[in-house]
C-alpha cells in the first residue's frame, strides 16, 4: 500500500513515526510519502516538507503567513495527486489537514484522521467537514468518543500513543550518564519546556528563564527541539547560565524535580513521568482576544482536560508572569503534601488513558479499513 501522511508539528512527528513503524509491520510492502520531522524521516527518508517550516500558531500569526500557507496547500495537492496513495493519513494539524481531507475526497482518495483536532475545545463547526470528508477517525483521548457520538459520528478510541513512547523509552538502554554528558551539576533540576514552535518558544522562554535567579539551589534546564538552532535559544536566554539540551526531553524529565511547561502535548508527557508541573500559555493579544470568544473548555492543559478538574495550575496570558510562577513553583518544591496530591492525580490520569499499544491499534484499524 502507498501511504501519504501529513504531520505539522513535533508531537505529530512523534506519533507519525510510531504509526509508520507499526504500518511497516502490518504491511511489509508499505510505501510512504510524508510531511513531518526528523523522527518520521528516520523511517521514511526525506520529508516532502519539514515541520520546522509549518509551525504557525495563533489567529494573528496564521493571518500574517496566509500566503505561505496557501502556497503549501497548493503544493501538497499537486504532490498528493502525483503520488496517488491508497490512503491519506492526517495527524492533528487541523487548519491544514481538514482542507487536504476535502481535496482528497473530491479526488477519490480515502482519508484516515489519526489524532482528532480539538473541536471539543473550539470550532465545533469543523465536525461537519469531518463527517463529509473523513472516512475513518481515530481518537486518542477517552472523552472524544462520547463527544463525537453526540453528533452522530462513529470514531474509534485506540488509546494514547504517549503511553507507548514513554514505555519504549523506559525499556530501552536510556542513557544513565545524561547528567554528565549534558554538563549538568548535582543540583536538583527544574525542567523548562517552552514548546516546539518558534512563536511559542519566543513567547514563553524568557519568562520561564527569569525565574532561575529566585531559585539558586536548583539548576534550570531547557528542553530544546532539534528543529531550532543553539543560537536561537541563546538569544532568548541572553547572559543566563541556563543549560540547553537538544532532543532529550525524556532524559530531562526522568531526572527533574519539577517542570514549567507550555500548554500542549508536553503537559501530558510531564505527567506521565510523574513530574509536578505548572502550565503556561501565552499568545499575541489579538489571538488571545479571539480565543476567549471561541474556546469552549474550562482548561487548557491535557492533564486537567482529561481529568476534568484543575490538578495542575494554568497560568494564562497576563497571569503568566514571574510573580505567579515563583509562587506556584515554590509550592511545588516545598509543600510535600501538594506534590503528592499532584502525583496521585497523575496516577488517576494514566488509568483514564487506557492500555498501551495505541500505535499498533491504529495501524490494525487502518489495515482493516483498507482491506
Amino acid at each position: 500500500m502507498k501511504y501519504y501522511l501529513i504531520a505539522g508539528e513535533a508531537s505529530g512527528d512523534m506519533h507519525g513515526s510510531n504509526l509508520m513503524r507499526e504500518l511497516m509491520i502490518t504491511d511489509t510492502e508499505a510505501q510512504f510519502r510524508f510531511w513531518g520531522g526528523d523522527r518520521m524521516a528516520e523511517l521514511g527518508g526525506k520529508p516532502v516538507m519539514h515541520i520546522k517550516d509549518l509551525s504557525f500558531m495563533g489567529f494573528w500569526e496564521v493571518l500574517m503567513n496566509i500566503r505561505t500557507i496557501l502556497g503549501y496547500l497548493k503544493f501538497c495537492e499537486t504532490d498528493l495527486l502525483q503520488f496517488k496513495p491508497d490512503v491519506l493519513i492526517l495527524i492533528d494539524y487541523p487548519g491544514f489537514n481538514l482542507r487536504m481531507a476535502e481535496f482528497a475526497r473530491k479526488n477519490n482518495i480515502r482519508v484516515v484522521y489519526y489524532i482528532s483536532p480539538q473541536i471539543w475545545a473550539w470550532k465545533q463547526s469543523r465536525i461537519t467537514k469531518i463527517k463529509e470528508n473523513v472516512d475513518k477517525m481515530l481518537v486518542i483521548l477517552p472523552f472524544e468518543k462520547e463527544f463525537y457520538g453526540k453528533f452522530g459520528v462513529e470514531v474509534e478510541f485506540v488509546g494514547h500513543p504517549l503511553l507507548d513512547a514513554i514505555d519504549k523509552y523506559r525499556s530501552s538502554s536510556a542513557s544513565q550518564s545524561f547528567l554528565q554528558t549534558s554538563g549538568l551539576s548535582g543540583k536538583p533540576i527544574i525542567a523548562l519546556l517552552p514548546g516546539s514552535r518558534k512563536q511559542e518558544i519566543c513567547s514563553n522562554l524568557k519568562t520561564m528563564a527569569a525565574l532561575a535567579k529566585d531559585f539558586p539551589d536548583y539548576q534550570f534546564v531547557v528542553a530544546a527541539v532539534n528543529e531550532h538552532t543553539e543560537c536561537f535559544y541563546s538569544k532568548l536566554l541572553g547572559k543566563s547560565e541556563i543549560k540547553v539540551v537538544f532532543g532529550q526531553t525524556y532524559h530531562l524529565l526522568a531526572v527533574s524535580m519539577a517542570a514549567i511547561v507550555a500548554s500542549g502535548t508536553a503537559t501530558l508527557e510531564t505527567a506521565l513521568f510523574q513530574v509536578p508541573q505548572v502550565v503556561c500559555y501565552k499568545v499575541s493579544p489579538i489571538s488571545y482576544f479571539i480565543a476567549r470568544k471561541l474556546v469552549k473548555v474550562r482548561y487548557i492543559s491535557l492533564v486537567n482536560l482529561i481529568l476534568n478538574r484543575p490538578l495542575v495550575v494554568e497560568l494564562i496570558q497576563a497571569n503568566f508572569n514571574s510573580r505567579h510562577l515563583k509562587s506556584e513553583l515554590s509550592e511545588i518544591l516545598c509543600n510535600l503534601d501538594y506534590r503528592q496530591q499532584m502525583i496521585d492525580g497523575y496516577r488517576g490520569l494514566i488509568q483514564l488513558l487506557g492500555s498501551k499499544g495505541a500505535s499498533r491499534n491504529a495501524a490494525n484499524v487502518i489495515k482493516d479499513f483498507l482491506s
